[in-house]
């Protein structure tokens, strides 16, 4: 099974290739047996259950993305420093929540 990332607009295309909907997962997906060529523009971080880590609620196979979600060039560990990281961080509002989080649950 291969999951893929279909925006609702091109739902229809997904599906006359063959695609499933998963509404447990809330996600489309290529059943096993049928080809992945046609899926390619749709296909999700390698496309493989349980394969590339990325930012989404595995029960629910749904993105999380909230108001300071930064995507990071490289993986390094936004909650330690890093030098590359830090100035895109800081401008985008990032470091500023983290640390008003922080001092917030410090104070309980």
């Amino acid at each position: 099974m291969k999951v893929l990332k279909v925006p609702y607009a091109e739902k229809d295309e997904a599906k006359a290739l063959g695609a499933r909907w998963n509404p447990t997962r809330k996600s489309w997906y290529v059943p096993d047996g049928v080809a992945v060529e046609p899926f390619a523009k749709w296909l999700a971080g390698g496309g493989e259950a349980g394969g590339e880590p990325s930012s989404r609620d595995a029960r629910a196979a749904k993105p999380v993305v909230g108001s300071k979600y930064v995507e990071l060039a490289h993986a390094c560990n936004p909650f330690e420093e890093c030098a590359e990281c830090r100035p895109k961080l800081i401008d985008s509002g990032w470091l500023e929540a983290h640390q008003a989080v922080r001092k917030m649950l410090a104070a309980l």
